[in-house]
């Protein structure tokens, strides 16, 4: 009796995905959200280098960012929040730094946390690995900068008011955030620019650094299959990376 070939595991990931997004008709996560202009500085980091010269040497970049909510709950409910930061770099690929809501403290740090307002900790939850060692990027609240509100009309007014920054921040498993640069949000994208922009935070790294782990691999083709499903093909935002 012949044997009936069952599809590997990343493409049911993959079709299961372009299936919901085309079903949904946009993102399958983080579908409500704001896109803006945007800058990084980065001044370096602080103590001992972590071997990634984008975050230990000092810069200037353009970026894209966006703010979001996990699931489309009603304004001010609380939800995991979301932000995308696109650090474009003249050659290369561009950097998509994707980080959700959490707490500060080490332990907590590895857990989505829902919240109501878009002030706080976003981290990467998950690792990246560099060489053998082990790092988690943030982006912390800036205690000289406005608040960022609790719904997103309220994030678009703070934003068009006051050009918020937030700083950004690597750790390792256990240790303290060590502030390496700072992203200022900008003039706000329309809804159609916000519609077609993709982020790829598996492919779009720094050369030295990887996404570790196994959700890496679902990460990675989850967003794949979601790319498809919305029918981009091309990186949003000037850059030639691959796009979710």
């Amino acid at each position: 009796m012949p044997t009936i070939p069952w599809p590997q595991p990343a493409v049911i990931t993959e079709r299961a995905a372009r299936a919901l997004a085309r079903l949904r008709r946009g993102r399958i996560l983080h579908p409500a959200g704001r896109s803006f202009a945007g800058e990084v500085l980065v001044w370096g980091t602080s103590g001992p280098p972590t071997g990634v010269r984008l975050l230990d040497r000092p810069g200037n970049y353009s970026a894209t960012v966006r703010l979001s909510k996990g699931t489309p709950t009603p304004d001010a409910w609380p939800d995991v929040l979301g932000l995308a930061v696109r650090i474009h770099r003249q050659a290369g690929r561009p950097f998509d730094l994707l980080v959700s809501s959490s707490a500060a403290a080490p332990v907590l740090r590895h857990l989505p946390l829902p919240r109501r307002r878009f002030t706080g900790t976003y981290s990467s939850v998950m690792s990246y690995r560099t060489g053998r060692r082990r790092l988690w990027l943030a982006a912390l609240a800036d205690p000289e900068s406005p608040d960022l509100g609790s719904d997103l009309p309220g994030l678009s007014a703070a934003v068009a008011a006051n050009r918020p920054g937030m700083v950004l921040a690597v750790a390792s498993a256990a240790g303290p955030w060590r502030p390496f640069g700072q992203v200022t949000i900008g003039d706000q994208l329309g809804a159609r620019e916000d519609a077609a922009l993709a982020f790829d935070p598996v492919g779009n790294v720094p050369e030295e650094l990887r996404l570790a782990g196994p959700l890496a691999w679902l990460r990675q083709h989850t967003y794949r299959g979601s790319r498809r499903g919305r029918g981009v093909s091309a990186q949003s935002g000037g850059s030639t990376g691959l796009t979710v």
